[in-house]
């Protein structure tokens, strides 16, 4: 059966679909900030932004944006009633001191095992960008991923061990992926759920590696 890659919005909704009720979670720069458009209105969720923001809301309406009040992607956002902004050395210590139940993050790889690697590839002429995510890695309850699951090249991004500098180890609990959500654990991963047509045996064969249904 043929199967489609979830878009990227699709993703984001797969990913708020398991933030639960009262979470303080911080949602990285890129893909990531699309979640906050996915949330339902009826859920209290405390969204952070490292740049120093809590309580922030969706994308503002085109024509609304306030460039005063940004994510840390530099991104237009707003304020839910109730929300606050603040030094970003607050908000660091939020993240550091273990304030936040989830963090949402993109990668260029994740290991079976959690280890991740999102801020260089390697490349000479790449550009090193850290920012707030070693912090953000750890100092989290749980950290998640959200990316695609292959290259353009049609290389896996989830992988036996990572090949690139390490942001963080055994960090990574959920990959959300265009083709799949896995756990990954110290015994390796296991499958959450993937899109439908999908089998199994092919999902193991792009990645790689042997997935626990």
């Amino acid at each position: 059966m043929a199967y489609q890659k979830r878009t990227k919005d699709q993703l984001a909704a797969r990913v708020a679909q398991d933030i639960g009720e009262g979470a303080y979670v911080n949602l990285g720069i890129g893909m990531p900030t699309l979640v906050a458009n996915h949330i339902p209105a009826s859920r209290e969720v405390v969204l952070h932004s490292e740049n120093g923001i809590l309580g922030m809301g969706p994308a503002p309406a085109a024509g609304a944006e306030d460039y005063d009040l940004i994510n840390a992607g530099k991104q237009p956002v707003t304020l839910h009633k109730g929300g606050a902004f603040f030094h970003h050395a607050d908000s660091f210590a939020m993240m550091r001191g273990g304030h936040l139940d989830i963090c949402v993050l993109g990668a260029f790889q994740v290991s079976a095992t959690g280890d991740l690697a999102n801020w260089h590839t390697g490349e000479k002429d790449a550009i090193p960008a850290v920012g707030g995510a070693m912090d953000l890695a750890i100092g989290a309850k749980q950290t998640w991923v959200m990316m695609d699951l292959l290259t353009k090249s049609g290389q896996s991004k989830v992988v036996a061990a990572c090949s690139y500098p390490l942001t963080g180890i055994g960090c990574v609990k959920r990959i959300y992926s265009d083709l799949a959500t896995l756990q990954c654990s110290p015994q390796g991963l296991k499958l959450i759920d993937k899109v439908q047509g999908l089998e199994h045996a092919e999902l193991e064969r792009l990645v790689g590696l042997r997935i626990q249904p």
